[in-house]
Order: C-alpha cells, then sequence, then structure tokens
C-alpha cells in the first residue's frame, strides 16, 4: 500500500521554486487505491501502487543487484510526482509564499476505474466533484488556478469524451472549467489543442537514489556491445488504422539478420513484454530502437529506449517531437532518426519503407554523436526515488517539470 514519502532535508532547492502541495480529501487520491484489485480492466493494480507507485524491487538487473530498479507501470506517473513532491526540496508548506501550486488528483487512475462505467454522469462524477472542489480553494481564487498544476499519468484521449462520437471508457475531466486554467502535466498532450498541456516522460524502470547509481548505469550502457542493428519490442495491431505499419515492422524485423524481434502477444505463459528484464536486455544490445504508434501516439518503450542507450527510431513527429519539448533537444536528428511512412496514415502499402536500409546508410561517428546524446539525457528523463536525500547536482523528470512550470507562471505575469 501507498507510503509518503518521509520529508528529510539534506538536498537544497537549486531552482526558483516554492510549491505547494494540497491536502487533498482522501476520495481524490489515497482513496482511490483502496480497490486496487480494479484500478485496471486488464491488470491487479496492488502490486503496482507499492513504494509510492514505483512497483515491486526488481533485486537485480541485467545479472547485477540494484536496489534503482523497479516493476513501475507506464501510467503510474501520478503517484510518483505526488510522492516526489511531498519530499521536494523546493516544496513549502507556506502556501502565501509560493509561487506553483500542486494538486495531487489522481484523475488517471480514477478514469482507468470508472471506464467500466456506461452511464456517463457516474463515469464523470470524481472528476466534477473535484473541479469543484478545488475552484473553491483560497488560494485558486487568487489566480483563478493559473499558478495550479496537475500530472495525470494517462493519455489526454483518456479525458476529453465527446459525447457525440465513439466511447472508449474516457471522461471529461479536461473540459472541466478548473482545467481549462491550470497546467496539466500529461505523458501524452493533445498535439494541436490543449495550450495548457504538456507532455512528461512516461516511468521507465530506474528510480536512482544517488548521483553514483546514475552515473555506472550510464556507464554501463555507453560501453556494452550491440550486436543488433536495430529492435522492435511489442505487438502487431488489429481494428485501427496504424495496424499496418506495426504488421510490416515486424515482417522486416523477422526477415533481417541485422534485428532482434521481441514480439509482445499473449501466449499461456503470459507476454514476455511484461518482464522488464527481458524488455532492457534487447534494447540494451540494440543500436536502434523501433518506436512506432499503438493505440495513441506515444509509448512507455521510448523512454525504456533512452534508459538503455538505444537511438529511437520514430514514424511521427507526435511520437515524441510534439510532445516533450521540456526535455529533448529542439533539433530530433542529434538523437533520433525519423522515417517518413510513406504509405500514410490510412494505407496498406509501407512496404516502400525499408528500415534496414535507411539505418544502415547512417555513419558510424554520426551514430556514436546520437548514442552518446540519448545516454546524456537518462537523468532528465528519469524519476529519481520519491525517498532520495542526496543533492544530485542536475534536475530529473520532476525538476524540469518544476523549472519549465516556474518560467511558465512568470511569463503570464502572476504574483508569487
Amino acid at each position: 500500500m501507498y507510503k509518503p514519502a518521509v520529508r528529510r532535508g539534506r538536498r537544497t532547492c537549486r531552482e526558483n521554486v516554492r510549491v505547494f502541495v494540497y491536502k487533498l480529501p482522501a476520495k481524490f487520491n489515497l482513496g482511490i487505491l483502496q480497490d486496487c484489485r480494479h484500478l485496471n480492466l486488464h491488470t491487479n493494480m496492488c502490486p503496482h501502487i507499492a513504494n509510492c507507485g514505483l512497483g515491486r524491487p526488481l533485486g537485480e538487473v541485467l545479472g547485477a543487484p540494484s536496489s534503482s530498479w523497479f516493476a513501475t507501470h507506464q501510467l503510474l506517473a501520478e503517484m510518483i510526482f505526488h510522492a516526489r513532491l511531498e519530499n521536494h526540496p523546493c516544496r513549502t508548506l507556506d502556501p502565501e509564499g509560493a509561487n506553483l501550486y500542486y494538486v495531487p488528483f489522481y484523475g488517471g487512475l480514477d478514469a482507468s476505474n470508472r471506464s467500466r462505467e456506461v452511464n456517463f454522469e457516474a463515469r464523470d462524477a470524481l472528476a466534477i466533484e473535484f473541479s469543484d472542489f478545488i475552484r473553491r480553494q483560497k488560494w485558486w481564487r487568487r489566480s483563478n488556478g493559473k499558478d495550479h498544476f496537475i500530472a495525470l499519468g494517462r493519455t489526454a484521449w483518456d479525458f476529453v469524451r465527446n459525447d457525440g462520437g465513439n466511447d472508449y471508457g474516457a471522461n471529461r475531466l479536461l473540459y472541466m472549467p478548473s482545467l481549462r486554467n491550470m497546467s496539466v502535466l500529461l505523458v501524452e498532450r493533445q498535439p494541436r489543442e490543449g495550450p495548457n498541456q504538456y507532455g512528461v516522460p512516461y516511468p521507465s524502470y530506474f528510480h536512482p537514489s544517488t548521483l553514483e547509481e546514475v552515473s555506472t548505469w550510464q556507464h554501463q550502457v555507453r560501453v556494452i556491445d550491440r550486436p543488433h542493428l536495430f529492435s522492435f519490442v511489442g505487438a502487431t495491431r488489429t481494428g485501427v488504422k496504424r495496424a499496418a505499419i506495426r504488421d510490416d515492422i515486424v515482417r522486416q524485423c523477422n526477415e533481417s539478420s541485422l534485428c532482434k524481434l521481441l514480439k509482445c502477444d499473449n501466449n499461456r505463459g503470459g507476454s514476455k513484454c511484461h518482464d522488464p528484464s527481458e524488455v532492457l536486455n534487447v534494447m540494451i544490445r540494440s543500436v536502434f530502437c523501433i518506436q512506432v504508434t499503438g493505440d495513441s501516439f506515444t509509448r512507455r518503450s521510448t523512454f525504456d529506449s533512452f534508459l538503455t542507450g538505444c537511438i529511437p527510431v520514430f514514424f511521427s513527429p507526435h511520437a515524441a517531437y510534439t510532445q516533450y519539448t521540456w526535455y529533448l533537444p529542439t533539433d530530433p536528428n542529434s538523437y533520433s532518426v525519423y522515417i517518413e511512412d510513406k504509405g500514410g496514415r490510412n494505407s496498406s502499402n509501407t512496404k516502400s519503407m525499408d528500415i534496414e536500409q535507411e539505418l544502415v546508410r547512417i555513419p558510424k561517428d554520426k551514430v556514436e554523436r546520437m548514442r552518446k546524446r540519448v545516454i546524456d539525457l537518462i537523468p532528465t528523463l528519469t524519476y529519481m526515488h520519491p525517498n532520495s536525500t542526496e543533492d544530485f547536482g542536475f534536475r530529473d523528470a520532476v525538476d524540469v517539470a518544476l523549472a519549465s512550470l516556474s518560467k511558465h507562471v512568470k511569463s503570464r505575469r502572476l504574483p508569487l
């Protein structure tokens, strides 16, 4: 069960940030966890919400014992943000002196839990109640919520149901009046909408507590032998427009001696893709990692790729470039490869796209520069362990978000 981080005090706030963490009624966060077996249609989430959302410790990764690795579920960024900010050196207990206000509503877990509801009023109930609650708060009224933010562990598409369109189990949280003013952090934003939406990394498996743990891992991925030119970790899709390109990627990988395929289709023993060691073992031995869109534009696999020093290969700009502008270099060619899907989104003609040919012709010196850039990005794409007390000397994913939000608030000329 959830255990809040203990605020310690050895770390110092390096940013011009003073963030106040709201203490909400339990029904908006910790109370949602009580029925953890039913928080997801397909998964018992009870093991995953352990350790402040990090999940169960893995014990060892790639044969080396480590306390930094956890079987972290990809949709629990909201819990990890909460735990990190409870123990963050930039946290203030004085709301009067804050310039940022974090509202720890577990909206993603609520949306997942209520996605079974066929009654839209019941599905939206807690989101409406939350919106009404936060708008009544003193510090909200000071700036109409423009210095407030929320972190959600699911994609924006889970919170923008159009009652006249298809029902994908979403609610209408992002249409609530309070959410129009707040900054909303999501693992996938709507790239053409939502000016107040900002993409944050999916949580991967690495949650270090010390600088030494980060440096050791970076050295390991820097020197390891990579026998596979490229790899794909994923499954085919049916019934969606993006199915054709996945089918063709699996075909090309199977036909290439330079590609390693970890197919995520379920079998009697369960998919190997649910085993972090299997996923990391493939990626860390690959030069390039294929990151194709699936149920939505983005994938947690992209951040597994960065973590292992594997250069990501994208087929849509919305898979990363329009999503994580706070975190990724402005020049996408410095850390990734973009291959245009010439068949088009609605076409099954993807055979004109030869992945192996595209990757083989990239000069080796450029590959080395790209891999170095990917490895250098590991710290800022990683969520530190919430109970870490060491002064890292660099920013993790939460630190980057706070610094960027602070600049955003200042640009709106809000009172500090």
